[in-house]
């Protein structure tokens, strides 16, 4: 295992960010970060089509897609889309599925009564089609009748889940490769979180990703807290971090020593200047934590 103090770092491709705005930032994560995560906000970017974008932009750096909601695709439509990326890109592209925004997904016509047990069954199939298994099941949604695809993955490649609730996350431990945490967790609910959801798969050893709202330099301390209350949360909870590369650095090292395998930190709205952003955190933030 990894030194906890030194986890993979990454950078957040925020919907704030217009999809013209995508290819400098991930220019500037290839060059400094080892991830960039871009989301799948309603009614925003396609999360499919950025990464496999900001993989064609870049040459090494891993590109993660966190979450795309189940609900919004047939199991059978997202195999084939991960797989044919994950073959273009090996080893570079990690999806995440979760069970979306109820809210969200009432908007699209597409909320399950029961979004839990849609997201087992979808990761189940997911899983096993990316093995190159042949699939027949007749779930409560998810049914398939002889489905196997013709170019999976080769073996190796992840499929991570997440969300916020413990029983979410507990799902996404017992049936994917790795956990996604959310943005309004500090270090100390974070790992609250991630002990409950290890107890429903102790056996596993897992990647976990945690995204982190982070401002550096001029301003950070205020552009954190207008970030905070646009998240709904207040202005001084303690979640992210807003201040200097020491102080993320020592933000980022809590969260590792709670579990966290792989920090993203997330900008601000109203970061000034992304690509100066992710050159501070992956020269300057990581030189603190070597």
């Amino acid at each position: 295992m990894s030194d906890p103090s030194t986890p993979r770092l990454g950078v957040a491709y925020i919907p704030d960010v217009p999809p013209e705005g995508l290819r400098a930032l991930a220019l500037a994560a290839d060059d400094h970060l080892d991830d960039l995560w871009v989301w799948e906000d309603c009614f925003r970017q396609s999360g499919l089509a950025s990464a496999t974008a900001a993989l064609a932009w870049t040459s090494s750096v891993r590109v993660g897609l966190g979450l795309m909601p189940a609900p919004l695709r047939a199991v059978a439509l997202t195999a084939m889309e991960v797989a044919t990326v994950q073959r273009m890109f090996p080893g570079r592209f990690v999806p995440g599925l979760g069970h979306g925004v109820q809210d969200w997904m009432g908007q699209s016509g597409v909320r399950a009564d029961s979004p839990m047990t849609l997201l087992a069954e979808q990761l189940a199939a997911l899983r096993a089609l990316l093995s190159g298994a042949e699939v027949t099941t007749t779930g409560r949604y998810v049914r398939l009748d002889r489905v196997r695809l013709g170019w999976p993955p080769a073996p190796g490649e992840k499929v991570m889940a997440g969300g916020f609730g413990p029983r979410t996350l507990e799902l996404s431990a017992r049936e994917s490769d790795g956990l996604l945490m959310a943005a309004a967790l500090g270090p100390a609910d974070f790992g609250v979180s991630l002990r409950t959801a290890r107890t429903a798969a102790p056996e596993r050893e897992l990647e976990v990703v945690v995204t982190v709202m982070a401002a550096i330099g001029t301003g950070a301390a205020d552009r954190l807290a207008g970030e905070r209350r646009r998240w709904g949360l207040a202005p001084d909870a303690e979640v992210g971090v807003g201040g200097s590369v020491e102080q993320v650095a020592q933000v980022v090292r809590a969260y590792a020593a709670q579990g966290a395998t792989t920090v993203v930190l997330q900008p601000t709205a109203d970061e000034p200047d992304l690509a100066g952003f992710v050159e501070a955190v992956g020269r300057d933030v990581r030189a603190e934590l070597a």
